[in-house]
C-alpha cells in the first residue's frame, strides 16, 4: 500500500455562501493530490501522457463529514490500496487544521493508449515503482 500526504488551502473562490467549500471543488483537489502521489513516486503525470498513456476519470465518490471552510489548511491523503490493472483507484481522507477527517472519497480512472482511445492495462514502469510498496 502506498500513502501521499499533500497540503492545500481552502481559498475563498472555493468557497459558497455558507462559507463551506463547494463540494464540485474536491474534484479538482484530488486531481492535485493524485498528481502529486504519482510525482512522488518518481512517475509524473506528464511522463504517462509522453508515452501516450491517459487516465480519463471513469467513476467518484465521496462523503462528506464535516465541511472545509474558508482559508482552512487541509492535508489530502492519498492511499493507493492495489496495483493498477486497466483501472486505477486512489483512496483520498481530507483532514481539517484540527487533523479532523472532513471527507472520505475515492476516484477510479482508467489507462487508455492515446492513439487508440482504447482500454490498456498500466505501464510496467508505474508497476515497478508501485512494486516495492506492495511487497510482503
Amino acid at each position: 500500500m502506498y500513502t501521499h500526504e499533500t497540503k492545500l488551502r481552502v481559498r475563498y473562490g472555493e468557497t459558497d455562501q455558507m462559507g463551506f467549500a463547494y463540494h464540485g471543488d474536491y474534484a479538482s483537489w484530488f486531481e492535485v493530490a493524485r498528481v502529486e502521489a504519482l510525482r512522488d513516486l518518481g512517475f509524473p503525470y506528464r511522463r504517462l501522457e509522453e508515452d501516450g498513456v491517459q487516465l480519463p476519470v471513469f467513476e467518484m465518490h465521496a462523503r462528506f463529514h464535516a465541511p472545509a471552510r474558508y482559508d482552512d489548511a487541509l492535508t489530502i491523503r492519498t492511499t493507493i490500496r492495489e496495483l493498477p490493472g486497466v483501472r486505477f483507484t486512489f483512496h483520498y481522507e481530507v483532514y481539517g487544521p484540527d487533523d479532523a477527517l472532513l471527507t472520505e472519497a475515492s476516484t477510479t480512472l482508467v489507462f487508455m493508449d492515446r492513439a487508440t482511445r482504447r482500454p490498456r492495462r498500466a505501464p510496467q514502469e508505474l508497476l515497478d515503482a508501485l512494486a516495492p510498496y506492495f511487497s510482503s
